[in-house]
């Protein structure tokens, strides 16, 4: 796996802390082109209608959280910062079947199944070896025929651990006898990537 020799640690909470503390809405989720066209295309990419039990990690301010709970009778959304999770509290308090908590994944990953679980621009925070911790409770959790959504942002930043890439081709290259996921479609555009992958 192609990792940062400059970062080989998970970012921190006080890493997130700050960027949020200097700006709000630091990566303009909530303005930007880039970012309506991405949610439109990660939403357009589950092939259920519904989910019965979905977790999201890394939800932030909550702008895909809002927009994917019309698709889920319970949505679990998690972050490791508390500003942006206020944010989102307030944007979803309308949608009684979204539950924000802030945990810090893989250490608080949590109990139960998901028949959807959504990672979208958050793997590449991680180290390698906590990607892997982070892929074993994923994969615990989904239930047989439920879908992972990989979602990432592909150049390479330089205080990240890793880039998008690295974070799905650990997923597409799992390599049990057995794999327990099955690669049912990818699209790469100009700056992201989105996988989808199926628990066998």
């Amino acid at each position: 796996m192609e990792t940062n020799p400059n970062q080989p640690h998970t970012l921190p909470p006080d890493y997130f802390d700050a960027v949020y503390q200097a700006n709000q809405d630091p990566w303009k989720f909530e303005t930007s082109p880039y970012e309506r066209e991405k949610y439109a295309t990660t939403l357009a990419a589950l092939p259920r209608a519904h989910y019965e039990r979905a977790f999201e990690i890394g939800c932030s301010l909550g702008v895909l959280t809002e927009q994917l709970a019309a698709r889920c009778g319970q949505l679990l959304a998690v972050d490791v910062a508390a500003a942006p999770l206020e944010r989102a509290r307030q944007r979803c308090a309308y949608l009684p079947q979204v539950t924000l908590e802030q945990r810090r994944i893989p250490e608080e990953f949590p109990a139960g199944k998901f028949d959807l679980i959504v990672v979208s621009e958050v793997g590449y925070y991680w180290s390698p070896a906590d990607l892997e911790r982070a892929a074993a409770r994923i994969l615990a959790a989904l239930v047989p025929g439920g879908h992972l959504l990989l979602v990432h942002w592909t150049p390479p930043v330089h205080d990240y651990p890793l880039t998008g890439d690295a974070v799905h081709e650990f997923f597409l290259h799992q390599t049990p006898a057995e794999p327990l996921l099955r690669h049912l479609h990818g699209q790469r555009h100009d700056q992201y990537r989105l996988d989808l992958l199926e628990r066998r």
